[in-house]
């Protein structure tokens, strides 16, 4: 009977705990509805514009407008650089994901060389997230459908129309007019940013580089309408762009026109065939560059559509140097070009007069020395005189009187022509070349015995060997001063800055530097006149060149040894590398009593300086001038 009995049940105390808990409830529902409607008045009314702002600065992108870069042209006006239209391959780092997973599966599909891989990581990481990286500058039309068939796998790459670089006279003009390459990290921490937004080259040698700030113009920028992956998107409301500020455009660079004749430049690059050397001609009145080539060169046009590291590796590797410009950095014995300039030295010391003749008989030896400074002639020229020496080019001249000149006259004579330091061309980049003096020796070796300068030293310093050196584009200057009897100006490339917009011009004025004094005028019409036997006197070295010109001009050969051989053993042509013959060089001018034009120029192991310089300092005359094969 007590089994079957139950405990009553407290049905008021389970109401009681029904109801509390349905009240507790009740309540944290409340309370986190509260907050919800809270949260959602916050967002919806108190933070509206500021998420609203948000929401737009999602759905519009800012970017930056490169400008159009400045065109570079000839004194002619004919087109050396120009813009043209090209689809160019790029990469947003901010809306990429993986950029190392991205890159490996462009170069998987042939877009990009794997080898070019980490200059990419290292661009995307050094500049602003969203600023645009180019990773190929120029896209084939089959490229294009390539990526077009693949591109939603690619986040943040997209290819964009832009104006690319391009020479069209390729290789001709290269080391005038220099070239555009890609930006590098080391641009981008140089230049200012903002300016350079959106722009993906610069300027990296010649003309290019120097007139940089120039040619680029000033970045603009526009709003764009993007959905949520960042692609631009057909814009379907005009509210939206109206209320945005407006965009800024873009202002274009500012033309440059140089004193190059295009014509003159043809000439002289097709002159080398295939030879290495330099050659520079220049308005001996005014110091305007006419022709500035540097041989073997290089297609310009490589850099500015983006090449691979291979192929620059193989430009740098190439034994010809086609990226070094001789013309202004190559640094060459000058040889006997510099005579005409100490023969004034000589004068002016007194080492020489104008009547004085010496007897040549193939070699020259010091008081005490048993060595022979040899002559170019070994059977000798026999008795010569100032005008002689350097008509026949005869080194035992210049051998005798270079003691009583001395290497500190040598040194100060022909740096009133400017050989031994750098003419200041607006281009920059040259070499300062060198002409000796006791003082730089002492300063530049460090053992006592190597400090002392010899009377050997000074003896073969007269005929522009030993220490010296002298640009190409030095010697022109020299051959300009002594054109102008001794008035110099500065050599320049660019003539005229035009502005992009309102075509108003800034021409170039010439720069006088000091001039080259000489005491008497007679000395002047006495050693050009030699120059001018060298090339149309019956002895001269170059007579076969001049000879039966329509006009007159005025020259002087040089050959620069490249190797030394023993004093007993004989230059031997057929058992020589190439490599190792001598230079040949040349300086010259023309009309003789009207200076239209200077040249100087050097052919690399070319052997002979009246026999294969001479003729191509000839055609450039002949051209410039109107005597040449085209003219009428």
């Amino acid at each position: 009977m007590a089994a079957l009995l139950s405990p009553i049940k407290d049905v008021l105390s389970e109401r009681r705990l029904f109801l509390s808990r349905v009240i507790i409830a009740a309540v944290i529902s409340i309370v986190l509805l509260g907050i919800v409607v809270a949260r959602l008045v916050q967002l919806q009314v108190i933070d509206h514009e500021l998420f609203a702002e948000k929401s737009q600065g999602n759905r519009v992108r800012i970017e930056p407008v490169p400008p159009i870069r400045g065109l570079v042209f000839d004194r002619k006006g004919r087109v050396l650089a120009e813009n043209l239209p090209a689809y160019q391959l790029e990469l947003i780092p901010e809306q990429v994901d993986d950029i190392d997973d991205t890159l490996n599966r462009l170069a998987a599909i042939n877009l990009i060389e794997v080898e070019d891989i980490p200059r990419f990581k290292e661009l995307s990481r050094s500049g602003p997230r969203f600023k645009p990286v180019t990773l190929k500058f120029r896209l084939t039309e089959e490229e294009i459908a390539n990526f077009a068939i693949q591109r939603p796998r690619f986040h943040g790459i997209d290819f964009q129309p832009r104006l690319v670089r391009h020479y069209p006279n390729g290789a001709e003009v290269a080391h005038a007019v220099g070239y555009v390459g890609a930006l590098s990290t080391a641009d981008l921490q140089r230049l200012d940013p903002a300016a350079y937004a959106g722009t993906s080259h610069t300027g990296k040698t010649g003309v290019e580089s120097a007139f940089e700030s120039d040619l680029h113009g000033d970045a603009g920028y526009r709003h764009l309408i993007t959905n949520a992956r960042g692609r631009q998107v057909p814009s379907d409301t005009s509210d939206l762009l109206n209320s945005l500020p407006a965009d800024a455009s873009s202002e274009p660079g500012a033309n440059v026109y140089l004193s190059i004749d295009l014509d003159l430049q043809r000439i002289a690059y097709e002159a080398f065939d295939g030879r290495r050397g330099a050659l520079v001609a220049l308005d001996p009145w005014t110091g305007e560059i006419l022709a500035l080539v540097s041989a073997p060169a290089f297609d310009p046009n490589l850099f500015a559509v983006g090449m691979t590291t291979s192929q620059y590796r193989e430009l740098q590797d190439d034994p010809d140097r086609p990226l070094f410009n001789r013309a202004s950095r190559g640094a060459y014995p000058p040889g006997s070009t510099i005579k005409p300039m100490l023969a004034l030295a000589a004068i002016e010391t007194g080492a020489t007069n104008l009547t004085r003749k010496n007897l040549c008989r193939g070699y020259f030896q010091l008081p005490g020395d048993e060595h022979r400074y040899r002559d170019w002639k070994p059977e000798g020229h026999g008795p010569v005189d100032l005008h002689d020496a350097i008509e026949q080019s005869c080194d035992v001249y210049f051998y005798e009187v270079s003691r009583d000149i001395g290497i500190d006259a040598m040194h100060d004579y022909l740096d009133r022509f400017g050989l031994g330091t750098k003419t200041g061309i607006d281009t920059g980049g040259e070499h300062a070349g060198l002409v000796p003096s006791r003082e730089w020796k002492k300063n530049n070796f460090r053992n006592r015995d190597d400090q002392r300068w010899y009377h050997g030293e000074t003896v073969i310093a007269s005929i522009g060997q030993g220490y010296m050196l002298a640009t190409p584009l030095q010697l022109a200057s020299a051959v300009g001063a002594l054109a102008t009897r001794g008035q110099r100006f500065r050599p320049h490339i660019v003539a005229a800055v035009e502005d992009g917009l309102t075509a108003e011009r800034r021409i170039v004025q010439p720069e006088r530097l000091p001039d080259v004094e000489i005491s008497n005028d007679i000395y002047w019409e006495y050693v050009l006149g030699a120059m001018h036997d060298v090339m149309q006197g019956s002895r001269g070295t170059a007579r076969a060149v001049g000879l039966g010109a329509p006009y007159e001009m005025a020259g002087k050969s040089g050959t620069a040894q490249v190797v030394s051989i023993a004093q007993d053993q004989k230059y031997d042509e057929a058992e020589l590398e190439e490599r190792q013959r001598d230079h040949a060089l040349f300086i010259a001018f023309a009309p003789f009593d009207n200076p239209r034009i200077a040249v100087a120029l050097i052919v690399e192991n070319g052997e002979s300086g009246s026999g294969v310089a001479a003729p191509i300092a000839k055609s450039i005359m002949d051209a410039y001038l109107g005597y040449g094969d085209d003219a009428q």
